[in-house]
């Protein structure tokens, strides 16, 4: 610890799954957590478990973020908090596709925006985007709103560096498959089918195996910078071919 510059982060998302495991390891790396997220009583519980201050806040309220933002020094910025809705482009509705836009991207767009210009200043930052492997992978099945707004969050993880040149501030994105987290319970409204259908018979990533990634980034010798982070479970794999038959035509 003594080596890194780092002594407060802003983690989104925080109060379960992937944010919480996060905000537990940047507290165990001794930095100050500062945890946002909508659920005021799990963010209270996770504050007491590793001594975090607790925002409770919504990454689309862009005023309240600003105010909070205004009375800190963010030296890392995680940007997690994220949504998915089940289906795609054909069967979608107005309103999943301005949530995912607000959360996923808009949401990440805004919070950059508003921490970069003190890290340049300081001459010193970190911004870690949580994005996914279905921001790089088309795959039937995937909601096409989501892909769209992580390939956004990729692009903007490139550009940034970009944007950086010249200055101590670092850019990660870090791209899971899946993840053992609520997420796919609260897309079929049922966490036990869940739990049957997506984890029961595979092993995967673990909330923890990410926080570690991100603990690995931030802590890495100032020197390096390590852009791009694609974690997968041993077991599983993004390629695949698919073909259909031709349909027989009607007349």
């Amino acid at each position: 610890m003594s080596n890194q510059p780092y002594r407060t982060a802003l983690v989104t998302g925080a109060s379960s799954g992937i944010g919480a495991a996060i905000v537990g390891r940047l507290r165990e790396a001794g930095i100050e957590v500062h945890a946002v997220a909508r659920d005021k009583d799990r963010l209270a519980r996770l504050a007491d478990e590793t001594g975090c201050i607790p925002h409770a806040l919504s990454v689309s309220d862009r005023d309240g973020m600003a105010d909070l933002i205004r009375t800190l020094d963010v030296d890392i910025l995680v940007n997690n908090a994220g949504q998915s809705r089940t289906g795609n482009i054909t069967n979608t509705t107005p309103d999943d596709i301005d949530a995912l836009v607000d959360v996923n991207l808009r949401a990440v767009l805004q919070l950059t925006h508003l921490v970069v210009p003190g890290m340049i200043r300081r001459d010193r930052g970190h911004i870690i985007n949580i994005s996914s492997i279905a921001g790089h992978y088309a795959f039937a099945g995937g909601n096409t709103i989501y892909h769209a707004t992580k390939a956004g969050v990729h692009s903007l993880s490139q550009q940034l560096r970009c944007d950086l040149y010249g200055s101590h501030v670092r850019v990660t994105e870090i791209s899971p498959a899946r993840v053992e987290t609520e997420v796919f319970g609260r897309l079929i409204g049922d966490m036990e089918e869940a739990k049957r259908r997506f984890f029961d018979e595979y092993e995967s990533l673990l909330p923890v195996d990410i926080a570690n990634s991100v603990a690995f980034a931030v802590l890495a010798p100032q020197r390096m910078n390590v852009s791009f982070m694609e974690v997968l479970p041993t077991m599983q794999v993004v390629g695949g071919l698919n073909f259909a038959k031709k349909s027989t035509d009607p007349a």
